[in-house]
C-alpha cells in the first residue's frame, strides 16, 4: 500500500517454520491458473516469523501495533463486500511503538481448528490465510499469505451399488448399473448398461460428470452447473439384449470433495449423466447422483 504516491518504508514477509518440509498443494485461483500452496490439515499447528526489513536503515517508522492473523473465510462473488469468516485467530506481536531496525516476530498458532477444504468455485471462494498488519495512522501495512486445506475422510461403511431401469414407454427400455453410490477422487467408475428394448435408433451414448455449485440460500439461491468431464461408451447402435461395460477413471478430471451446507453458504455436488443421442439427434438422457 502507499499514500499520496509515497511508497512503503518497510517490506513484512511471512515465513513458515516448517516452510523446508511442508508439502505443498496445486490449488486453482480465480482467474482459472494454478499455484502451489502450503498444505495444512485440520488440527495441526501453523507457526512461523514475521520479518520486518526497514528499505532505509537510518529512517524510525512509528506504528499503533503489530499483529498476525489465522483466517478462514468464504467470499461470495456475487456479495464480494461481505466476507463471512469462519476462524479468526489473532496474535499481538508489537504494542504501539517504533522500528528503528529489520526485525523478525515470531508466532504459533497451536491446533487450528480448520473444517473444511479449501475451494475456487465458479461464484465462490474459501480460503484460509495468515495476514500480517503493521497498524498506521495514516495507511496499515498488510501483508497475506495463502495456504490450501485438504480435509480427510475414511472410507464409508456402506457404498452400495446404483441399480436403475429407465426407459420411453414402448420405445426403449435401458439397466445400468454402477458398482458404488462414494467414490474417492483417483478412484475408477465401473458399471454396466444393458438394453432390454430398443425400438429408437440410437447412434450414440456417452456420460457426463456434471458438478453443480449452489450459493446462497432461500429465495437467493443460485445453481451453477459446469460439465467437468463427457465420456463416449457407445458408437453405433445397440441391440435388445446388448450389455455396454463403463470404466471411468476419475484421476484424470479437476474434481473435488462433495461439498455439503458448507457454513450455510455453498454446496458442490456431482452427477453422473447418461446421455443417448438418437439418428435424429434427439437427446435422452438420466442423472444420477454419486457421491465423491
Amino acid at each position: 500500500m502507499s499514500f499520496f504516491g509515497f511508497g512503503q518504508s518497510v517490506e513484512v514477509d511471512i515465513l513458515l517454520n516448517d516452510a523446508d518440509s511442508r508439502k505443498r498443494a496445486e490449488h486453482k485461483t480465480e482467474d482459472g491458473k494454478k499455484d502451489k500452496y502450503f498444505l495444512f490439515y485440520d488440527g495441526e499447528t501453523v507457526s512461523g516469523k514475521v520479518s520486518l526489513a526497514l528499505k532505509n536503515p537510518n529512517k524510525r517508522l512509528e506504528h499503533q501495533g503489530i499483529k498476525v492473523e489465522f483466517i478462514g473465510q468464504i467470499e461470495l462473488y456475487y456479495d464480494r463486500g461481505n466476507h463471512h469468516e469462519f476462524v479468526s485467530l489473532v496474535k499481538d506481536l508489537a504494542r504501539p511503538g517504533e522500528i528503528t531496525q529489520s526485525q523478525a516476530f515470531d508466532f504459533e498458532f497451536t491446533h487450528v481448528e480448520k473444517p473444511y477444504e479449501s475451494y475456487t468455485g465458479q461464484n465462490v471462494k474459501l480460503r484460509y490465510f495468515l495476514r500480517a498488519t503493521i497498524s498506521r495512522r495514516l495507511n496499515d501495512v498488510v501483508k497475506e499469505m495463502d495456504i490450501v486445506v485438504h480435509t480427510l475422510s475414511t472410507y464409508p461403511e456402506l457404498n452400495s451399488s446404483i441399480k436403475m431401469e429407465v426407459g420411453i414407454e414402448d420405445c426403449l427400455h435401458i439397466e445400468f448399473e454402477y458398482n458404488k453410490s462414494k467414490y474417492h477422487l483417483k478412484d475408477v467408475i465401473v458399471g454396466k448398461i444393458y438394453f432390454l428394448l430398443v425400438r429408437i435408433k440410437i447412434k450414440h451414448m456417452e456420460i457426463d460428470i456434471i458438478k453443480r455449485e449452489t450459493t446462497g440460500t432461500g429465495p437467493n439461491v443460485y445453481h451453477e452447473n459446469d460439465t467437468i468431464a463427457k465420456y463416449e461408451i457407445m458408437d453405433g447402435a445397440p441391440v435388445r439384449g446388448e450389455s455396454i461395460p463403463i470404466r471411468l477413471f476419475l484421476a484424470g478430471y479437476e474434481l473435488t470433495p462433495t461439498m455439503r451446507d458448507i457454513n450455510k453458504k455453498f454446496s458442490v455436488r456431482y452427477y453422473l449423466n447418461l446421455v443417448l443421442i438418437d439418428e435424429e439427434e434427439r437427446r435422452y438422457f438420466k442423472q444420477q447422483h454419486p457421491r465423491d
